[in-house]
């Protein structure tokens, strides 16, 4: 429609045979997120866990310890640098491998650097060093997810975002037992010196991938770059500004106003409905996380057992669940997809609540609980990233990316905290009910956008006529 604005497609994708979105996977963008997944990976729990290991056989003090883990406060906060990702030109490397290649190099060669020198120090001797190293790798790394995800979203239609999301979360969960228990593995028989230096050379996998993909070029948004010329020319009317500062405001105007305009401009008085859902989605998950072990724990099964399941199968079920999602996405659209996560994570947390029943710990009940807290968590996940991917707009990626991505995990992070209490309160069984409970706000808000054309109900769901400049549809 004339002025629309097209940073999501409303054209109604065909559905697609099974042989048809099993192809998808052997496109060469949906293969290369295999490995961009696993750069990305690769550094988080080599900067958390992993190096706590290390830490602790070194004699350093659990507070340290403790501390030390506040490295990963640049993963939430990204979105402060993601204008500078997506708007600054590095130089010469911006020239010869375009915007979105030119960060990654940047922070992927950052990431090889940052744990080379993790590998080469000695914390023994004092932590800073190490602490300065892992404050360096942490930040390339949320760098790189910056670049990473601008570079997804817009080297690929929507209709393939569920597949490109779903090969990414694969490259990502190998790189997570690479990080843990392959370093760990190296570290048993080689030494952390040795153990670091091999993660670091796996670092290369993204540079390498990064240097044989292309550099994507999505179509610019008349109606955004309209918003973002009349947002700048008020500020040029500042004639009796220092033309320093004025310069100074007129970028980030640009790069930090104008998205966020952008973002409220599209989707009008929809958009607090829109942030309210991306806020509740995934609190289920973030609510009941950090006391899974603790549960596992108190109910009697050894680490021996909790490796071997919850690793080796669950690694397994998460695989099949990104699939899965990829291929739902891609053949019925988001609004199934979105609605099947929220319902798999509510009976997967009232599987844990009927194992809390349990008089004897099980093998079997473990094994099926996990398995399906996995699939679900898998399908969950993948369905929310392309979610989130189709409210970006071409012409900020990145920003906006960064912003949904850091808003998402807030509600859920700040119940977290409190969850211990919750059992403490209540018990194990009836806290699994309640955080099966948290996922019922996102399926309402979810029904409301489906009802405002937010989400469409099936990939063949015609869009609703709309003004220029208003909300758009996903799906």
């Amino acid at each position: 429609m004339s002025g629309s604005d097209p940073s999501v497609s409303d054209i109604p994708a065909p559905r697609r045979s099974w042989l048809e979105l099993l192809q998808l996977y052997s496109r060469p963008r949906v293969v290369a997120m295999l490995f961009l997944g696993f750069s990305a990976g690769l550094p988080f729990y080599l900067v958390f866990s992993t190096l706590s290991a290390w830490l602790r056989q070194a004699g350093v003090n659990r507070a340290t310890i403790g501390m030390l883990s506040w490295v990963g406060i640049f993963y939430s906060i990204k979105f402060l640098w993601a204008p500078l990702v997506d708007r600054m030109p590095l130089p010469l490397l911006h020239r010869v491998f375009g915007r979105r290649r030119a960060w990654m190099l940047l922070a992927q060669s950052g990431i090889v650097v940052g744990l080379s020198k993790l590998g080469a120090g000695d914390p023994t001797g004092g932590v800073t060093a190490t602490a300065l190293a892992a404050l360096f790798v942490a930040f390339c790394a949320a760098t790189q997810d910056i670049a990473l995800d601008a570079w997804r979203i817009e080297s690929a239609a929507l209709s393939m975002q569920g597949a490109m999301a779903a090969t990414y979360q694969i490259g990502y969960r190998i790189a997570l037992i690479t990080g843990s228990a392959g370093a760990l593995t190296i570290a048993d028989r080689a030494g952390w010196h040795a153990s670091y230096g091999a993660m670091a050379l796996l670092g290369t996998v993204g540079i390498v991938t990064t240097l044989c993909v292309r550099e994507p070029h999505p179509a610019s948004s008349a109606v955004s770059e309209e918003r973002e010329h009349r947002v700048v020319d008020w500020l040029e009317r500042k004639a009796h500004w220092p033309e320093g500062l004025r310069h100074a405001g007129e970028w980030f105007i640009a790069a930090v106003i104008c998205p966020l305009v952008d973002f409220f401009g599209r989707y009008g008085g929809l958009a607090i409905l829109t942030l309210a859902f991306i806020g509740v989605f995934r609190i289920t998950e973030f609510a009941m996380g950090s006391m899974v072990n603790p549960f596992y724990i108190d109910h009697g099964y050894t680490l021996g057992q909790i490796a071997t399941v919850v690793k080796v199968y669950g690694l397994l079920a998460s695989m099949v669940g990104v699939l899965m999602a990829g291929a739902l996405i891609a053949r019925f659209g988001l609004l199934p997809s979105l609605v099947l996560g929220s319902l798999l994570i509510m009976c997967s947390n009232l599987g844990y609540a009927l194992l809390a029943t349990a008089r004897e710990p099980t093998l079997l009940g473990l094994g099926l609980v996990n398995g399906l807290d996995n699939l679900a968590l898998s399908v969950h996940g993948v369905a929310l990233i392309a979610f989130l991917s189709g409210l970006t707009s071409p012409r900020y990626t990145a920003t906006q990316y960064a912003l949904f991505s850091s808003f998402y995990a807030l509600p859920g992070k700040i119940l977290e905290g409190m969850s211990g209490f919750v059992v403490n309160h209540i018990g194990y069984e009836w806290f699994f009910i309640y955080t099966a409970s948290l996922s019922v706000p996102g399926l309402i808000l979810l029904y409301f956008l489906q009802r405002r054309g937010i989400v469409a109900p099936s990939p063949r769901a015609s869009p609703p006529h709309r003004k220029a400049g208003s909300h758009v549809r996903i799906g």
